[in-house]
């Protein structure tokens, strides 16, 4: 009789199938009668795809939030986006230390690998962080929403409209219920309101940056020298992602279609908000399909790159498009080591630059061009769709509710591997990890 295999449970296996928990107990609920309005039990496939498109923070929906979903079901999906920004296991970790239950080594692991935290001490005190900062940011955010719904919907209404929205803004969702206005129009109507506008925009940065960042802040305050090597390159990054990609927004398009009507100052606001939500929120407040070409291919590029490590948002990261980067400009200098703010880049991290590239790249193509096929559609739209899921982005050219049962699950996929990481994924169903004693000989080939 053969032996039975037992399965090895490792922290990746264990937060993967973590979410594949909250993902299953969220579809199970979507699917009641009384979680949509016409009352009525949903299809598997749309509480499955709602399900993993909130619980992975990305946005993706088959059919618009406020007019399908009932306010249970908009409740449900609000839950499954803030367990999902900031991680199950920070709220678990949180929750035992309000019953004064001793945190073993095996959930300090956890939590470790979750956040990201470079190293595992101090890890209950960074949940406690984590949960108390993302609290104080989205009680700020819905504080400043309500003065822009609270006029217009009531108070009761408003204040939910603002609590929903500043959620899902800072868990980098970007799910929202504004099809009140108008069905499956975003945050279009809202477009030209500064306080919407910028108020989404801070919070999505916030979410975006990573907790480990926050961390450093809090310490260090304005003192840009004693931050860690990390909290410099996800600033810097930022930094220049944001300003370089509302510029080229801007230029891509001036006296377009998509921006008629507008001052200058809103066109500007339009740009700015176009190129901090791909990364990874998932609102717009233009028509995307209104965009010119060269603004929707730099919207792909900023969705693959998404947001820093540790953080609500998707992605290969900020800091692995540095890190790749600083290869080829260290390649173009012909020097030995990446180095950066007087520190050396160690090489693992080269490795798993290089490794998420390959592994996104490969990932978007390929699932692009079998949807395409699949659905007969153009590779533009389709690319834009398996890239905004992978990276748990949302934004879509409005082609998501009309695709069929495989191009979805293939779509369900790339969100859970986006939001659970692409090494995680990697290395999950890895049980052994065999280490060479000692080196092989060395021989040159020729690359390039």
């Amino acid at each position: 009789m053969s032996k039975i295999r037992k399965i090895k449970w490792t922290t990746t296996k264990i937060i993967a199938a973590g979410y594949l928990v909250v993902i299953a107990l969220g579809t199970l609920l979507l699917m009641l009668p009384f979680s949509n309005r016409e009352g009525t039990a949903t299809t598997f496939m749309d509480a499955w795809f709602t399900a993993t498109s909130a619980t992975c923070v990305t946005g993706l929906v088959t059919n618009d939030t406020y007019t399908f979903w009932s306010e249970f079901g908009q409740v449900v999906i609000l839950i499954l986006i803030q367990i999902g920004g900031i991680g199950f296991m920070t709220i678990a970790i949180s929750a035992l230390t309000l019953t004064r239950k001793k945190i073993g080594l095996s959930e300090r692991m956890l939590m470790q690998e979750s956040v990201a935290a470079p190293q595992i001490g101090g890890i209950v005190r960074m949940s406690k962080f984590v949960l108390s900062g993302t609290l104080f940011f989205e009680g700020i955010g819905a504080v400043l929403l309500a003065f822009y719904f609270v006029p217009r919907l009531g108070l009761g209404k408003g204040i939910y409209y603002a609590v929903f929205h500043s959620i899902s803004a800072f868990c980098n969702a970007g799910i929202d219920l504004m099809g009140y206005y108008s069905p499956s129009s975003s945050l279009i109507t809202a477009g030209d309101s500064y306080l919407v506008s910028l108020t989404i925009a801070g919070l999505i940065i916030i979410g975006g940056i990573g907790f480990l960042v926050w961390e450093d802040l809090k310490k260090c305050k304005w003192k840009f020298r004693y931050y860690r090597l990390h909290t410099k390159m996800v600033i810097f990054a930022t930094g220049v992602l944001i300003i370089g990609g509302t510029l080229l927004m801007f230029l891509f398009e001036w006296g377009q279609p998509s921006m008629e009507g507008k001052t200058l100052g809103q066109q500007i606001l339009s740009a700015f908000f176009q190129a901090v939500t791909p990364r990874t929120a998932g609102f717009n407040t233009v028509d995307l399909n209104a965009l010119t070409d060269s603004s929707q291919m730099l919207m792909v590029c900023l969705m693959f790159i998404g947001g820093s490590p540790g953080s609500t948002a998707g992605g290969i990261k900020t800091t692995t498009i540095l890190v790749l980067m600083l290869t080829i400009w260290t390649e173009l200098r012909k020097r030995k080591d990446l180095e950066l703010f007087r520190r050396r880049v160690e090489g693992e991290a080269i490795r798993h630059a290089c490794c998420l590239m390959m592994f996104y790249g490969l990932l978007s193509i390929g699932s692009s061009m079998a949807i395409a096929t699949i659905e007969n559609l153009g590779i533009k739209q389709t690319l834009f769709e398996t890239v905004s899921a992978l990276c748990t982005v949302g934004l879509s050219l409005g082609i998501t509710s009309s695709l069929g049962m495989v191009s979805q699950v293939i779509l369900i996929l790339l969100m859970f591997i986006g939001r659970v990481g692409g090494i995680t994924i990697l290395i999950a169903f890895t049980n052994h990890i065999s280490t060479i004693p000692s080196k092989l000989p060395v021989e040159k080939i020729s690359v390039g």
